[in-house]
């Protein structure tokens, strides 16, 4: 019975979460942005002493030849892929998938502007990969830079492939890459306060969405996973787990079977 309670307050503090904030409660109240606190940084810097061969260049996206699937063709094919061969994708393909999530188009004053909508314009996901079957690259987990569309190599070694699938609770989808998206969170707390929470829910939404019909449009697949180990993904990734933490992860590759 104790259980039972406990398990109806969880789900009505879910439901609060979801709702509309009342703004009119902060009236008074002043975020960062309102005290002039600097604009926090669009995208984790490269640490000072990283190894320049772990900066590697991706095609760049007005190159990209992505195919000619019509938007409506892409949308009615969506389907949560969760089996996956053994073929590789190509440089191409993944630079193509990087830029339909987390695209740069333009930096003004520090506000960046993307592929993917986002509350303010404050973009708080940062993207990982663990990278298993990507021609010209090596497995290891990597994080992507949306300013220069580029990657850096943050981990290599064996075992990785064994950490990610414990992080997903014991999913194994056989990836050719899984994607990892992390929240940076006061990127949006410094314009929205308390409402941040839902904001960063939405914008991750946002941005697998986009995964789902790029890999719709190059023949791939992909299956939005929330079901994660939130201790071993941050480890994984090398996250602090407050200042930054895992929120979402897709595996990608080239579909077996029809998906749902």
């Amino acid at each position: 019975m104790k259980q039972d309670e406990e398990l109806k307050r969880e789900i009505a503090r879910g439901r609060e979460f979801l709702k509309a904030h009342d703004w009119r409660r902060w009236e008074g109240l002043q975020t960062d942005q309102q005290r002039e606190v600097p604009l926090p940084p669009f995208q984790k810097p490269i640490p000072a002493d990283v190894d320049p061969a772990n900066l590697l260049e991706l095609p760049a996206p007005e190159e990209l030849e992505p195919g000619s699937m019509p938007l409506r063709e892409a949308v009615e094919n969506r389907r949560s892929r969760r089996r996956f061969s053994d073929a590789a994708l190509t440089l191409e393909e993944l630079s193509f998938l990087l830029w339909a999530t987390q695209g740069l188009r333009r930096v003004v004053n520090g506000w960046s502007f993307r592929t993917v909508p986002s509350a303010g314009s404050r973009h708080p996901c940062e993207t990982y990969l663990l990278i298993e079957r990507v021609e010209g690259l090596t497995k290891g987990l990597y994080r992507f830079l949306p300013a220069g569309h580029r990657l850096l190599r943050v981990k290599e070694g064996p075992g990785l492939r064994r950490r990610a699938v414990l992080a997903l609770v014991g999913q194994d989808f056989n990836p050719a890459a899984t994607f990892f998206w992390t929240a940076v969170p006061y990127r949006m707390e410094w314009r929205y306060a308390a409402a941040s929470a839902k904001i960063i829910a939405l914008d991750a939404g946002h941005v697998c969405q986009n995964l789902y019909l790029a890999c719709e449009a190059l023949g791939c697949g992909t299956c939005a996973v929330g079901a994660y180990d939130q201790a071993r993904a941050d480890e994984l990734l090398g996250v602090d787990g407050e200042d930054e933490f895992t929120v979402y992860a897709a595996p990608v590759g080239r579909p077996l079977g029809e998906g749902d």
